[in-house]
């Protein structure tokens, strides 16, 4: 029978840490997606892609909000930022808070990105990404406040969203063609 706490397979990533220690290698993963721009406006939407998983995949239809030239038909694409980023934070606190033992009984998040669209208009050169925050209610009938709050600190360590977001990413951006 699986070790499954607070609905983290922890045999799984057990196998998996265990895996990369041996094989390092083993845990770089590439995620890859095929992306196209709409031009019909009957559409609805300005971008389409089809991402895939282990079991399947999803189609996200994103539109710009109506500032930045959408129509705000459909999330745009910071709201998925912000929801990724989210979920990986969330993610990585249970998996952190189930390797430890802890059994939550409830875990709600609320976020909020401060998004600054000067730099996008050439307004001002001014960062435009001003910080996420995570307002978190967690309750576990095992670990204390502190203990949650160390939890959230090792969460804010070893999160891959956000370790993306504290450090450069490497853009190789290029046009090709069918020719």
């Amino acid at each position: 029978m699986s070790n499954i706490i607070n609905n983290v397979n922890l045999d799984k990533v057990e196998e998996t840490a265990k895996s990369g220690k041996k094989e390092k290698s083993s845990l770089r993963k590439q995620v890859k997606l095929y992306g196209e721009w709409n031009l019909d406006l009957s559409k609805g939407y300005q971008f389409r892609t089809e991402l895939t998983y282990e079991k399947g995949k999803q189609i996200l239809e994103i539109d710009s909000p109506s500032f930045l030239g959408g129509d705000g038909n459909k999330l745009g694409p910071m709201a998925y930022c912000v929801a990724g980023i989210t979920s990986c934070f969330i993610a990585t606190f249970v998996t952190m808070a189930s390797s430890r033992d802890i059994r939550l009984s409830k875990l709600n998040v609320n976020a909020q990105c401060n998004i600054n669209f000067a730099k996008t208009f050439d307004v001002a050169d001014e960062p435009i990404t001003e910080g996420i925050e995570f307002q978190i209610e967690a309750e576990s009938p095992n670990a204390s406040k502190e203990q949650l709050q160390e939890i959230i600190i090792l969460a804010e360590e070893r999160c891959p969203a956000m370790y993306s977001m504290m450090h450069e990413i490497k853009v190789n951006a290029k046009i090709t063609s069918r020719e």
